[in-house]
């Protein structure tokens, strides 16, 4: 049966985050955790809907919302299955709409606008298939999955042929990889303890409550200060001990030279990695960084601002990155995700997705199993990040044991919001804004 799209909804959706600063950082230190939110309407028997979101940090967020409405005229009308028989040809017909593009091209407010409209047929896709996304993904054979990747400007660094030789490499093992993340799960670290606006005594409490719970991977935040720097991380280390990872994230407010010096001071730590060091555009900055910290064992990741395929292909073929932190709405949705992902398995540069934000962990899980059944050689080095915040107002929430993501099971992309949810926080009329204008 033909499933028609008759219409697409965008909310603006606000969360308080700032009150307790979490998520705050060197940069972002404020930040109201926000998601600019699409829903499909169709006219599916069973009331079926499609549901995405671009994450914002709040102010701004009704531009995100304005920019899924323009897109409305292009999906509304639209049926399913004429979209998803040639998924590469549509996603293209969006981000080349000639108007549109204007305010990009394929970057900022309309790339993260349609993200959220290109995920939301996804997640129709997936439960009009009755499917987890991953699975549903997992299930395409390399032809089916290489139809859906934006090769355009990339094809300098990846050709279809070679997309599909990657693929192919794991369907011998797809059974096998999928049992063994059904029994263990799929690695993760917890961003939670290490937020910048935290003080001393709740970092040392919450680094102490991770240990308890499983977790052997830790993020910190580090600022411009290093002193502060110092302290904070010998602050984690003493409570984590020397075994666990413990990764750095600069979120960009270092020059070229100060990341190198701060990190020269910071190995003392054994970091494992460090984050966003510099302005992620700026593809030789993190070159000339990768190659100082290099001999320190310590190497660059980057990429949840990196806003396309085409910045990733750089970054990779600069060998500037260690790691490759795709961002599942940043990126022009799973379509433009599938190509990143796949030239880092060329390149051989693990991807451990970026998921700091709302909605965020319930994107990546999917992604990440999908990485591991089809495209990467193993799990080694390989983990997604987990923050513990917003998972209550999700329908399918993340679940996360010992330290690991258990495999969802419902089908979709795991971005349904509760109503209730929606309602309460609905930006500026929901009602707790309204409690909070009324003093």
């Amino acid at each position: 049966m033909a499933i028609r799209i008759t219409a697409i909804e965008a909310h603006d959706i606000r969360f308080p985050t700032s009150r307790d600063l979490d998520g705050s950082d060197a940069m972002n230190t404020d930040p109201d955790y926000s998601a600019a939110y699409c829903i499909l309407r169709t006219d599916h028997p069973d009331g079926l809907e499609g549901h995405g979101l671009t994450f914002t940090n709040g102010r701004g967020n009704e531009l995100c919302v304005a920019a899924i409405r323009a897109y409305g005229a292009r999906v509304a009308g639209t049926e399913l299955e004429a979209i998803t028989a040639d998924f590469g040809a549509f996603w293209w017909l969006l981000a080349s709409d000639s108007q549109l593009r204007w305010l990009g091209p394929e970057k900022g407010v309309v790339h993260l606008a349609m993200a959220a409209v290109i995920n939301a047929i996804w997640d129709l896709y997936a439960k009009v298939a009755g499917k987890p996304l991953w699975q549903l993904l997992s299930d395409m054979t390399p032809e089916q999955l290489v139809a859906c990747v934006p090769f355009r400007y990339i094809t300098d660094a990846l050709t279809p042929d070679e997309a599909t030789d990657i693929l192919r490499r794991n369907q011998p093992s797809r059974g096998e990889r999928e049992a063994h993340l059904r029994s263990a799960g799929y690695p993760a670290y917890t961003t939670s303890a290490g937020w910048l606006g935290y003080s001393d005594d709740k970092v040392r409490r919450l680094c102490r409550a991770g240990l308890a719970q499983g977790w052997t991977s830790f993020k910190m935040k580090v600022g411009a200060n290093l002193e502060d720097n110092v302290r904070r991380a010998a602050i984690i280390r003493s409570e984590i001990g020397s075994a666990p990872r413990l990764m750095m994230d600069a979120n960009q407010v270092w020059e070229v030279d100060e990341a190198i010096e701060q990190m020269r001071e910071l190995a003392a730590f054994n970091p494992w990695w460090i984050e966003e060091p510099t302005n992620p555009d700026d593809v030789f900055g993190h070159a000339r960084i990768a190659a100082a910290l290099s001999p320190r064992g310590i190497r660059v990741a980057t990429g949840e601002n990196c806003h396309n395929r085409v910045m990733f292909k750089q970054l990779f073929q600069a060998n500037a990155i260690g790691f490759c932190q795709l961002d599942s709405c940043r990126l022009g949705g799973v379509n433009e995700v599938l190509a990143v992902m796949l030239m880092a398995a060329k390149f051989g540069v693990p991807v451990c997705p970026h998921a700091g934000g709302v909605g965020l962990c319930e994107y990546v899980q999917h992604l990440s199993m999908f990485d591991y059944i089809c495209v990467s050689a193993s799990l080694e080095e390989r983990v997604a990040e987990y923050v513990d915040h917003l998972h209550e107002h999700f329908v399918d929430p993340v679940l996360v044991r010992g330290g690991r993501y258990a495999v969802p099971t419902s089908p979709g992309y795991s971005i349904t919001m509760k109503p209730e949810s929606r309602a309460r926080f609905q930006y500026p009329d929901g009602a707790h804004w309204r409690s909070r204008a009324a003093g």
